[in-house]
């Protein structure tokens, strides 16, 4: 490869992306911003799909260890109304295509792969600069500044690099999420662990919904959902923990108690996470020596295919870069003339599984919708 290939940011993207080259001889070197690759936890678990993520991470080489952490009776799924009662139950059979892991197992995965040195932790990208034929300098909050031939973003939504091909910028999609944890369900909240069941759970209502997943070692971690402005999520003091799950808990008064314990037992401080966009069709036109992955490149709604999607990117990129070692724009072309029309099926694809969840008919509508991916099995 006669350029030199920096990525930034050391997700699951980034990482794919580095670990598939790597598999075929070609060195990269990712820069993290953040200290170590404990600074943060990683969140909760990953659904990985046959037709990407299994994919990518057979390109890579690391089929077999993604099976080691696969968490077993996690793709079951039901469905509650919001008294408690079940309207919809598949179970986990060890079947499905979907298979659980933990995202921060997976990640761990990842980067035991690649060479030593091949992550740069704590490279805050602050600024970059175009030279002659593609070439990009790049300077970091620590000082150090590196120049690179091929220039890759896998940055997330806020990405830093986005702005050399796009000046698009996510957009509030009018639902909040908040998150929080039971821990040690079974035995200290054994009526939530019972609604959960053995792995996710959506307890919906037209416009809100409480959904869970059962995690390794008795964990249920809670996604809430809300349709609601962004003024006023914004306008709840989360400094308070108690303050905050009370003012959330007021939106489900009246459903089973068991489901809103899920909220009001919440054993870490609520965490809300707005959900932003960038547009569904989201595209650039192409400039030298440089290209996006994963949210950087299509920030959707969440819709289990956030992961997924980035980890094939890398993958794809990856492939191409192979296959055109000597001509990086033929290879980036390439990428991105699939990438785009990929990216767009699923964010269209995401807005309407929020539609499903949160519209008029829920929750029979996803009852429906689960109904109906049963019979095109």
């Amino acid at each position: 490869m006669p350029v030199s290939i920096a990525i930034i940011g050391a997700g699951l993207g980034g990482l794919m992306l580095a670990r598939v080259l790597h598999v075929h001889g070609i060195a990269a070197t990712i820069y993290e911003a953040e200290a170590s690759a404990d600074a943060r936890a990683q969140g909760g678990m990953l659904d990985i799909h046959e037709n990407n993520g299994q994919l990518a991470l057979k390109a890579a080489e690391l089929f077999e260890r993604f099976r080691e952490i696969i968490h077993p009776g996690g793709q079951a799924s039901r469905v509650l109304d919001r008294h408690g009662n079940l309207l919809y139950e598949d179970a986990d059979d060890g079947t499905g295509g979907r298979p659980e892991v933990p995202r921060g197992e997976l990640r761990r995965i990842l980067l035991e792969s690649l060479p030593a040195g091949t992550v740069r932790w704590g490279h805050k990208l602050t600024a970059l600069s175009t030279l002659d034929n593609g070439r990009h300098v790049l300077t970091f909050a620590n000082g150090f500044t590196a120049s690179t031939g091929l220039l890759v973003g896998a940055d997330g939504a806020w990405s830093r690099v986005r702005p050399l091909l796009s000046s698009a910028q996510p957009e509030y999609v009018g639902t909040s999420f908040i998150e929080t944890y039971l821990l040690d369900a079974d035995t200290r909240h054994p009526a939530s662990a019972a609604a959960v069941g053995g792995g996710a759970l959506f307890a919906l209502a037209p416009g809100k919904g409480i959904l869970a997943h059962r995690e390794p070692d008795g964990a249920l971690h809670t996604y809430v959902e809300l349709h609601t402005p962004k003024d006023w999520i914004d306008g709840i003091d989360f400094a308070d923990p108690a303050a905050a799950k009370a003012r959330i808990a007021a939106e489900f008064d009246g459903w089973a108690t068991a489901l809103t314990a899920l909220i009001t037992d919440g054993e870490t401080d609520p965490v809300a996470r707005p959900i932003h966009a960038l547009p569904v069709e989201h595209t650039w036109t192409r400039v030298p020596g440089v290209t996006l992955l994963g949210d950087a490149a299509h920030l959707m709604i969440p819709s289990g295919e956030g992961a997924n999607l980035a980890m094939f990117d890398g993958a794809e990129l990856a492939r191409f870069i192979v296959a055109y070692p000597d001509d990086v724009e033929r290879a980036l072309a390439a990428y991105e003339n699939e990438l785009f029309p990929r990216s767009a099926a699923e964010a269209a694809q995401a807005e309407g599984i929020l539609a499903v969840c949160l519209g008029p008919d829920a929750p029979h509508s996803l009852v429906d919708f689960f109904q109906q991916h049963e019979t095109q099995k």
